[in-house]
């Protein structure tokens, strides 16, 4: 997967970013809610414009364009929990870097659909994520006017993967011939799939399990998981609720297709959707194993020194996995591939 080179303008324009936001924290008039949704207001239309005059044809090209280089510069005031902490690094750093690769790629008239839709599967997991966390926890009498440009946030990726799903494939270097030989082999002669269902199997019911103990399972197990091994499920700030049950709802469903993907050949979808959901696994798992840990986390809703290498050891296996096989389906594509047409029949000899 080629990554394309950073773009330049956009870089430069998205670090006006830190020097702004250093000032605004000084500006006593945004002590006050209204003021602080009206400023984000007035900034959001001159970054637009000021994209707009650096880069028209970018835009006119690709309108993904402006939205990149806006995103990298909007940052939502009101990110003091430890998942939202853990949000902006994601932000800052992933989404920083894939926002720039993407516009880069647009300004070079290249493809970009990888890096799109691994960016497609991290953003949705954010906002399914923490705008409802926002209203149904603790914090939800905090919400100020800010809160709701998130309504128009929310459309950005509906519209965007639409773009990003337009796009044209990378073209592969599979004959027909491979093709065909790779779709005949079984699952016991492909050990790496066969790992990667065994993994998927297990990831689900690890997925079940969870989404269980957040809805209150009476359960033994569950009543000593939630509070020896990852109490953070029961903070009230409901993020961790909240991403069990897009877990449950969401990833376990696409993990049952995958295992089905991955046994029976001419599944062209999972690449895509194994991108998508990577990125989403990625993300949801980086700030749930960083908010469990935050000092902004209530002690009793840490997890304890005792469990610690179990947590951790579980939650990164669950975020690699994903990653794991959005990288088997791009290295190997050829079973998933459509089958090619078959050898024309072979007509028996007239005596």
């Amino acid at each position: 997967m080629d990554i394309p080179p950073l773009a330049g303008k956009t870089a430069a324009l998205s670090l006006g970013a830190l020097p702004l936001s250093y000032a605004l924290n000084y500006v006593s008039a945004l002590s006050h809610p209204l003021g602080v949704a009206l400023m984000s207001a007035l900034i959001l239309g001159l970054l637009f414009l000021a994209i707009y005059n650096l880069s028209p044809g970018d835009i006119y090209y690709d309108p993904l364009y402006a939205g990149e280089s806006v995103r990298e510069n909007c940052g939502e005031p009101y990110l003091r929990t430890a998942h939202g902490v853990f949000i902006c690094y994601w932000d800052g750093t992933v989404h920083y870097l894939l926002y720039l690769a993407m516009a880069g790629a647009i300004h070079r008239r290249k493809r970009y659909r990888n890096l799109g839709l691994y960016w497609l599967g991290s953003f949705i997991m954010s906002i399914l994520v923490f705008l409802p966390g926002n209203i149904l926890g603790k914090y939800s009498s905090e919400i100020r006017p800010a809160f709701f440009l998130a309504i128009p946030y929310m459309l950005v990726p509906c519209w965007a993967g639409l773009r990003v799903f337009s796009q044209s494939r990378a073209p592969t270097s599979c004959i027909p011939h491979m093709v065909q030989e790779e779709q005949r082999k079984g699952l016991l002669r492909r050990p790496v799939d066969l790992v990667l269902v065994i993994y998927l199997t297990l990831a689900g019911f690890f997925t079940l399990f969870r989404g269980l103990v957040v809805l209150d399972c009476p359960t033994d197990a569950c009543f000593i998981y939630i509070y020896q091994y990852e109490p953070y499920l029961r903070d009230p700030v409901a993020y961790p609720k909240v991403q069990m049950l897009v877990y449950m709802f969401y990833v376990l469903p696409f993990y049952g297709l995958a295992v089905y993907a991955l046994i029976v050949p001419g599944c062209s979808w999972l690449p895509d959707w194994a991108l998508v959901f990577a990125g989403a696994v990625g993300q949801a798992q980086f700030s749930h194993m960083g908010a469990s840990m935050h000092l902004r986390t209530p002690f009793t809703y840490r997890v304890p020194d005792d469990a610690w290498a179990c947590f951790f050891g579980c939650n990164l296996l669950y975020a690699l996995g994903p990653h794991l096989l959005a990288f088997r389906c791009l290295q190997w594509p050829a079973f998933f591939l459509r089958p090619p047409p078959g050898p024309p029949a072979h007509h028996k000899k007239q005596h």
